[in-house]
């Protein structure tokens, strides 16, 4: 990004006609500076820039286009983990944090992989709901991206596995009420019966295919909740 601004500014200063000690005059920087910025050798700060972007009558724009979702986790987030993760039956292998890279970048908070059946989970946890088309979207998104992850070549020795999904939330009034409000939207990205996704991951039959899970969280402990909470009948 930084190379890019650099070489937007040369190219911009050379459209101009303009000498590079005359732009960094005019910017009020050193032209010693102004070239390290030009090289991509160092990070300008915005108010250089705003005075390079005015010096050379050019607009600046800057904005955060979402794409995987953030890398910042909730204290909620570890005990669900760590309370799904001990559930596992042994056939389970996990990786926690598994960060994915290209066409998307992102972290899924756990890859889930049975190599008996085989099918591999991109697993995501979610604690509190804001915008739920933009986390269905994630969700879909890393999870056709795992194949860009360090993990993949060890998921894909024996073959290319089939990729699924698993969402979990937290069981609170406000995810309870967007699940009821939304029922047809999460059944349909997530179609498994609960029943049939723990039977899964405690060893009993072959995993029934995208599937939501719930949790609840009471003093930092959290437990994986064998039926949708009451109010939502979502899962069942």
């Amino acid at each position: 990004m930084v190379r890019s601004i650099g070489l937007e500014i040369d190219r911009l200063r050379e459209d101009a006609g303009v000498a590079g000690a005359v732009l960094a005059r005019t910017a009020g920087i050193s032209p010693a500076h102004l070239n390290r910025v030009e090289a991509g050798r160092t990070t300008p700060s915005l108010p250089t820039l705003l005075a390079i972007s005015d010096a050379l009558g050019a607009d600046l724009a800057v904005r955060l286009y979402p794409n995987t979702g953030p890398k910042i986790r909730d204290h909620h987030q570890a005990p669900i983990l760590e309370a799904l993760l001990r559930m596992l039956d042994a056939r389970w292998r996990a990786t926690p944090e598994v960060a994915v890279r290209a066409p998307v970048r992102g972290v899924i908070d756990a890859v889930l992989h049975d190599p008996g059946e085989p099918i591999v989970l991109a697993t995501e946890i979610h604690s509190e709901l804001r915008r739920l088309e933009q986390m269905l979207r994630w969700h879909a998104e890393k999870a056709s991206t795992l194949g860009s992850s360090d993990l993949w070549p060890f998921l894909s020795a024996d073959g290319q596995p089939p990729i699924s999904r698993l969402l979990v939330l937290r069981s609170t009034r406000a995810n309870r009420l967007l699940a009821a409000t939304f029922e047809a939207t999460l059944r349909a990205a997530n179609p498994a019966p609960i029943t049939a996704a723990l039977d899964s991951l405690a060893g009993g039959g072959t995993w029934p295919g995208p599937a939501l899970l719930w949790a609840s969280v009471v003093g930092g402990t959290a437990r994986i909740l064998s039926r949708p909470p009451r109010g939502v009948a979502l899962g069942t």
